[in-house]
């Protein structure tokens, strides 16, 4: 029936509260640890390595997709359409599935996020996807300096600050792999930000407000909350995305921020509902004429306990929670 099952091989099916899809292992942990000490029966899918057949789906009433964007920059680039495959499979024998495959589908794309953002009004960065750099130059209209990101984007990997055209077209020359996964890239405006303020994470579970923080990259992109990517004060990371030369001095700090505004919390909700996202982090930043600019959409959403525990709960158990009452709803 299925492959890549952990943290026991049994047979799914067996009267099992809820199946976890992930890829990234160590972003996993303190989950599994939360549905352990609350005695949940489950299960977990490892997408690197598994297969299912479509005619004995689905097995289990509920799962929770924690699959990553960001999973080819760890050599993991077949979890990404075996997560999506699995997903529509899983939907269309009748399952419920968290941050499901149209939730996943708004994750992989930024350009799809962008259109998003437009239809419900809220502000965002210009943005233009292309597959020819000189295409991109004829239809950019944003100025420079530049965004460049990947389209299937995830963890900050492959991002790039560029001054002109010219730099655009060197960089894509001399570093060819910067086309993969899917041969699609994405140019987006820039916004400066105040050092000393960062951006914005709202994390949502259920649709609602969690928590919101502040994070000080200190000039760098992968702004990733697992502690396993980006550890309390430094140290060694798991994050297994690439870290460039000029990689920033300072780790990047978070702090949770109690006062964030009623009005992007609003938006936050509305984002989440439209983009059919239950379990999710919404970023956005303060623009120079104080306008809030969101700009990235995350379904798999990477909890941060220290922040949690600021405000006097631990963020995984919240998600437990959510998990036990979506399961007892079906």
């Amino acid at each position: 029936m299925f492959g890549g099952l952990t943290p026991s091989d049994r047979m799914i099916g067996m009267g099992l509260d809820v199946v976890v899809l992930f890829e990234h292992p160590e972003w996993q942990k303190p989950l599994w640890a939360a549905l352990e000490q609350r005695g949940v029966d489950f299960a977990a899918i490892d997408l690197k390595r598994a297969a299912f057949d479509p005619d004995a789906m689905p097995a289990a009433p509920l799962y929770f997709n924690q699959a990553s964007p960001s999973a080819y920059v760890r050599g993991n680039t077949r979890a990404v359409p075996l997560a999506l495959s699995l997903m529509r499979s899983l939907e269309a024998g009748g399952a419920k599935v968290l941050n499901g495959s149209r939730a996943f589908l708004l994750e992989l794309s930024k350009s799809a996020q962008a259109s998003l953002l437009g239809r419900l009004g809220i502000a965002h960065p210009r943005s233009l996807a292309f597959n020819d750099p000189e295409a991109a130059v004829d239809a950019w209209r944003g100025g420079w300096p530049a965004l460049l990101k990947p389209e299937q984007g995830g963890s900050g990997a492959r991002m790039f600050l560029l001054q002109s055209p010219e730099e655009l077209a060197r960089l894509l020359r001399e570093q060819p792999s910067l086309w993969l996964p899917d041969n699609l890239l994405l140019l987006q405006e820039y916004f400066p930000v105040d050092a000393g303020k960062g951006i914005v994470r709202m994390e949502f579970v259920g649709g609602k407000l969690l928590y919101a923080m502040r994070v000080i990259s200190h000039g760098a992109f992968n702004l990733c909350p697992s502690e396993a990517c980006n550890p309390e004060g430094g140290g060694d990371s798991h994050c297994a995305v690439p870290v460039p030369a000029a990689a920033p001095v300072k780790p990047v700090e978070f702090y949770p921020y109690a006062d964030v505004p009623a009005e992007a919390v609003a938006d936050g909700e509305r984002i989440m509902a439209a983009g059919g996202l239950d379990v999710g982090g919404i970023e956005y930043l303060e623009a120079a004429d104080g306008r809030r600019i969101f700009y990235d959409i995350n379904a798999n959403s990477n909890l941060r306990a220290p922040i949690g525990q600021a405000f006097g709960f631990d963020p995984f158990a919240r998600v437990v929670d959510y998990l036990l009452e979506e399961r007892r709803r079906l």
